[in-house]
């Protein structure tokens, strides 16, 4: 896993959550614990929590959510991503699922 790296949702999230109409980025220098609340994202839904996958700095957050929060159901794997993150435990990735391990659970 690079260090920076980027964090966001997942497709099949922001799916479920339906149409994103804000999203309330961390502090740039915030530390993100991995398995905690970092952020939330509301949507005609109802407001969501984020957990952060792994634990670090926010180095960067995507501004142009602000104006444009959609960017997150349109492009979550590209334009919708939220933050990046310098990790502090780069061995913590070796915990993730894989792609089709993620699918695999899904309903």
């Amino acid at each position: 896993m690079r260090n920076p790296s980027t964090f966001g949702i997942t497709w099949y999230a922001q799916d479920t959550l339906g149409e994103i109409v804000f999203f309330t980025p961390p502090a740039v220098g915030a530390q993100l614990a991995k398995d905690e609340h970092y952020t939330e994202v509301e949507s005609v839904k109802a407001v969501s929590d984020v957990v952060a996958p792994l634990s670090g700095e926010v180095i960067e957050v995507n501004e142009s959510l602000t104006n444009e929060p959609q960017k997150i159901n349109e492009d979550p794997y590209g334009d919708g991503w939220l933050v990046r993150v310098r990790l502090t435990d780069p061995t913590e990735a070796q915990e993730l699922m894989d792609a089709a391990t993620y699918k695999a659970t899904l309903p």
